[in-house]
Order: structure tokens, then C-alpha cells, then sequence
């Protein structure tokens, strides 16, 4: 099943930061689409590296965009060219192998005027007692009417019930509109890591360009996941949405902290941001930390936020139609995680609904 359900789709695969394979490449080319190694495309496609690459993230962004900057030496690297919708998914598998290593790849998808691309990524790592980093950089760039969906889930080694292990999960993600009726959307699940900082954001440059954000946090035992995304509304007309979920069980906190910020420029600017938390048991922790930063009067933004607990009375309503109470809560989590879930491509669904059934073994009852 696993292999009929990824036999449409292009495969990019990095081993500790190595790009190792490519799939589907030269049904891609057939349609002008470039679809390989960020090394390769380093050598091949120089001139679009150069033009595009530290663009949205400069090296002085940040702290580990300035570590990745430095240290990257491959990655995924996507052109998609003018008017042209690409004719599958694209996938990257990423995977750190070794011990006591970091990881440290570059991702840069360029959407030409009027084109279309669906991304999708994966990550896992092995059990080991030692905490590994992850550290990525990825570059979004949509050009007039061009649109990027990218989705991630991502299931990196979480640490044992005792802290023991795990992977840091330090990324620096972003998107720029840089053209009229443009649009990105990130769609994630984060499972895995034993801490995540995590804030897929969007530049709302271009006029009338959308960004979407739509996540589902969940955390287990001594887990930490802060997560969120900035919405910066710059072009007029611009619209963001954002949707949040976060779970959190066992010992663990999970965050969300979003900035939405609306210049000057942006007449007629509109946000919609919807927070919700589900706390499991008694010990685990929920915050969210929402900044809005508006300069113009004329802007449209909404907030809204909730945090709930799995009830007794929704188990035994669960309970006396026969399900077990595991089933119960895999139930009643992924009824919470739908408007996420249905955003992802039919690829990452199944196995989304999967992998939270999975991470929240054991967390009621």
C-alpha cells in the first residue's frame, strides 16, 4: 500500500545532509521542471542559486540560520518555470543516521509566474541516547500568480519517557510573495524531536498575495514543541490564516507563538488566527503567546483561542458505543486535528493520523 500510495510522487533523499538519490527526474524535465540536489543545482543551475539563494533567509537572520549558512552542503532544490503546473508531488525523505551529528540541509523552491508545486517532507532519525541537531534553512520564492503548498511531517527520534535522547529541532523556514495573487501555504505535523522551535513564516509582498499556515503540535512525556509562524502583510489587500492545534500529554509543554504584522502599505489586510489547545492528564502544559503588530487602521484581524481537556464524559459516551479507550482518544485527538489534516496531500494523511495515534500511546488511562 505504501508503494502504490508514493508511486506518483518524486522522491529527493538525504542521509546526513547528503542528498543520495532522485526519482522521476527526467519525467519532471519533460515539462521544464528542476527537481534535484541543492549540490548539483549548485553546479548546473548556478545562476538561479546565486539569484535566489539567502534571499528570504540572510546568513544574519538568526543564530542557526548563520550555523546552517556556514555548514549546509546539500539539500533540496526546486525550479518551477513559468506557467507550468508541476505534474506530481515532490517529496523529501530526510534522515539522520550517524551519532553525536548534526543536520544541516538547504531547501529552495522557486515558483515562476503562474505555476503551481505541492511539496512534501519527511524526516525520522534512529534511537540513540545522545541528543542530536537539526538545523534547516528552507527558501520559498512565489513570482505573480504562482502558488507553493508545502507539508512536512515530521517524526524525528522524540527522546525516551525520561528525557534520555532526541533530536533539537531547530529550523528556520520562510516564504516570500513576491508577485500579485501569489500564494504559499505550510501545513505541518510535528511528533517527533525532543525540542522544536519551529515558525514556517510568510512575506505578504506582492498585492492581493495569501499565506497560509495550518499545524498540529503534539507532545509526549518530557517533549518541548514551540511552534508558530509570522504573517508579514506588506502588498494590499493580502490575506493570512493560521490554524494551530497543539496536544500535549505526559510531562510535556507545547507553545504556540505567531506574530501577525500589518505595515502601512497593506490596505485592506485581513487575518483570521485560531489557537487551540487539548491538554491529556494533569502534568503536561499549554501556552500560546500571540503578537499583533497593526499600522494600518484599515486592517481586518481576528483572534481566537482554546484550551480543553479530553473529558471523562466524552470516554465513557466513547466506552459504551464499544470502543476501547485507546481507540476513544485516537478518536476524539483526531476529530481535534481535522481542518488541519485535510489540508494535507492524500499522501501524508493517512499516515499523519497514524503517527499521532502512535506518539499518544499510553497518554490516557
Amino acid at each position: 500500500h505504501e508503494r502504490a500510495r508514493l508511486a506518483g510522487v518524486a522522491v529527493d533523499a538525504v542521509f546526513d545532509s547528503v542528498s543520495v538519490t532522485t526519482t522521476f527526474r527526467e519525467r519532471l524535465a519533460a515539462a521544464g521542471v528542476i527537481f534535484c540536489s541543492f549540490s548539483e543545482a549548485a553546479r548546473e543551475h548556478s545562476d538561479l542559486v546565486r539569484q535566489y539563494l539567502g534571499t528570504v533567509v540572510p546568513y544574519r537572520d538568526n543564530y542557526f540560520a548563520a550555523l546552517n549558512s556556514a555548514m549546509f552542503t546539500d539539500g533540496s532544490f526546486v525550479y518551477i518555470p513559468k506557467g507550468v503546473r508541476c505534474p506530481m508531488e515532490l517529496s523529501t525523505y530526510f534522515r539522520i543516521n550517524q551519532a553525536k551529528t548534526g543536520q544541516f540541509e538547504r531547501t529552495l523552491i522557486i515558483a515562476e509566474e503562474g505555476s503551481h508545486v505541492s511539496y512534501l517532507e519527511g524526516c525520522t532519525a534512529p534511537q540513540r541516547d545522545e541528543n542530536q541537531l537539526h538545523a534547516a534553512v528552507v527558501e520559498l520564492v512565489a513570482l505573480k500568480d504562482a502558488t507553493i503548498k508545502y507539508s512536512t511531517v515530521q517524526n524525528w527520534y522524540p527522546g525516551d519517557e525520561d528525557g534520555r535522547g532526541g533530536i533539537y529541532n531547530f529550523v528556520t523556514k520562510r516564504g516570500d510573495c513576491r508577485g500579485a495573487n501569489s500564494k504559499i501555504s505550510w501545513t505541518q505535523v510535528e511528533a517527533g524531536s525532543a525540542i522544536t522551535w519551529k515558525y514556517p513564516s510568510c512575506i505578504l509582498r506582492g498585492d492581493n498575495s495569501v499565506g497560509e499556515f495550518y499545524s498540529v503540535a503534539v507532545t509526549n512525556n518530557l517533549q518541548q514543541a514551540d511552534t508558530g509562524t509570522k504573517m508579514i502583510h506588506i502588498g494590499r489587500n493580502t490575506r493570512s490564516t493560521i490554524v494551530s492545534k497543539g496536544i500535549a500529554a505526559g510531562r510535556s509543554q507545547s507553545a504556540y507563538r505567531g506574530l501577525v504584522k500589518v505595515l502601512p502599505t497593506a490596505e485592506g489586510a485581513r487575518n483570521f488566527t485560531q489557537c487551540d489547545s487539548l491538554l491529556m492528564g494533569s502534568r503536561s502544559a499549554a501556552h500560546t503567546y500571540p503578537y499583533m503588530e497593526i499600522r494600518n487602521p484599515g486592517a481586518i484581524v481576528e483572534h481566537e483561542a482554546t484550551t480543553s481537556k479530553i473529558g471523562d464524559d466524552q470516554l465513557f459516551y466513547c466506552r459504551q458505543r464499544g470502543l476501547s479507550q485507546e481507540d476513544a482518544v485516537n478518536l476524539i485527538v483526531n476529530g481535534f486535528c481535522k481542518q488541519v489534516f485535510r489540508e494535507l496531500p492524500m499522501e501524508f494523511a493517512v499516515e499523519a493520523q497514524n503517527l499521532l495515534n502512535v506518539s499518544l500511546e499510553g497518554a490516557v488511562g
